[in-house]
């Protein structure tokens, strides 16, 4: 069984360092795993990183800025809900345009040319956002549970709203109470709720660094970043869209409107799926993984690190 290394750093853009960890072969095809608002490498669980690997895959797994271990954006303040909920775009922090841009950067940092992106909710948007803004260092994407931008599909449902803009609990025992209670709104109706492995990772995620102004920050470079719709129609990559017709966070929409868009897209919706990443659910995770990378061609030039 592989085995995760060390947590390390990456300077990657503008003075933001990210926390990263790799699994699996150092020479195997890169990719990396791309998380969502308020949510720490941690949730990519090391069981299904640990398949990734046995498939060959050099593995790579890291915490966004403003969240976990990497470097939190205290100085940009924490955005007025309004501006928040209608993207102004003049007064976000960064957009997911800069997030992307840190991806390549941890990508440069461990001399990776191009990878395979894989990417949960806004960790979709921002690996649909790196194949837009450069393809040449994108071999195939895989967007889960996430949405295109557009405001007219992948509407949270009014049930959530509550999570979105509620003030999280500072104190830890009430923090992870209330991550166990989003994820019971949020989980997977047709898959067993994994109580004590939410707990595990709620506890380990409010010890590694949790922000409240960060998560904002995420949340309005979502909002603020735009509709990506046209541009997905331009790209010429394999990609696939997997959508749980249960997801009450980003209604399935998203996913389909998704899978449109980008030319050739692969489209699985799962019976039973919500806003996570269910443990019985990692074999499927792992085989359109594999079969979307398997798509990119095999011939392709690697970019030599600078």
């Amino acid at each position: 069984m592989h085995h995760f290394g060390e947590e390390s750093f990456a300077p990657v853009n503008d003075g933001i360092e990210l926390c990263y960890q790799e699994i699996g072969d150092p020479d195997g095809e890169p990719l990396l795993l791309v998380m969502g608002l308020a949510t720490q490498m941690i949730a990519w669980s090391e069981e299904l990183c640990g398949l990734l690997a046995e498939r060959g895959f050099r593995v790579v797994r890291f915490d966004n800025r403003d969240i976990g271990r990497s470097t939190k954006l205290r100085s940009a303040g924490t955005p007025g809900t309004l501006d928040m909920l209608v993207g102004r775009r003049g007064t976000a922090p960064y957009l997911l345009r800069d997030m992307a841009a840190d991806t390549f950067g941890l990508m440069d940092h461990l001399g990776i040319g191009s990878a395979h992106l894989v990417g949960a909710s806004m960790g979709g948007m921002i690996v649909q956002t790196a194949a837009i803004e450069d393809p040449a260092r994108v071999r195939s994407i895989v967007s889960i549970m996430s949405t295109t931008g557009s405001r007219r599909v992948g509407h949270p449902s009014y049930k959530t709203f509550g999570l979105l803009l509620g003030n999280p609990p500072r104190e830890r025992e009430a923090a992870i109470e209330r991550v166990v209670k989003t994820f019971k709104l949020i989980g997977s109706p047709g898959y067993p709720f994994e109580e004590e492995r939410i707990r595990e990772i709620a506890a380990l995620s409010f010890d590694r660094g949790h922000s409240e102004a960060g998560i904002a920050r995420q949340l309005h470079a979502i909002t603020a970043s735009g509709d990506r719709t046209a541009d997905l129609r331009r790209l010429e990559l394999p990609a696939a869209v997997i959508h749980g017709k249960n997801d009450l966070l980003v209604n399935p929409s998203g996913g389909r409107a998704t899978a449109r868009a980008i030319p050739g897209a692969r489209l699985k919706m799962i019976d039973g799926m919500g806003h996570d990443l269910p443990r019985a659910l990692h074999p499927t995770f792992v085989e359109e993984i594999v079969g979307n990378a398997a798509r990119a061609s095999r011939t392709e030039p690697t970019v030599q690190p600078a």
